[in-house]
């Protein structure tokens, strides 16, 4: 109430809300510790997975550090339930698995769902 103008209002939310370096930086190993520790469950569809997992790698990129796509594909290459063994054992056989793209990935996993 004391503060005058739009901008100061705006800093003091931006201060209040967004945090500082520290408090980001937290945030976002809170996140990436979240990002560790999902894994795929049987019920749930390749597409819901992959959104949860990209909805985590947003949210950490978007606190400035650093989770790249790379990253996301050896997290879903480790944690997909056996019914999906086939399919990565026939990309390992036909593609160089740390040069495959996320979209190559998902749509691989998708199409054997």
């Amino acid at each position: 109430m004391s503060l005058k103008t739009a901008k100061e209002i705006w800093d003091y939310l931006k201060a209040e809300y967004e945090g500082d370096e520290r408090i980001c930086g937290m945030k976002a190993l809170n996140l990436i510790r979240d990002f560790e520790l999902q894994k795929m469950k049987e019920s749930e569809s390749v597409k819901e997975y992959s959104d949860r997992l990209l909805n985590i790698a947003n949210k950490v990129r978007l606190l400035g550090s650093v989770l790249n796509d790379s990253r996301i594909v050896e997290k879903l290459l480790v944690t997909v339930p056996e019914k999906f063994e086939a399919t990565i054992t026939t990309l390992e056989n036909t593609k160089d698995l740390s040069k495959i793209s996320l979209t190559e990935l998902l749509n691989a996993l998708q199409a054997q769902e």
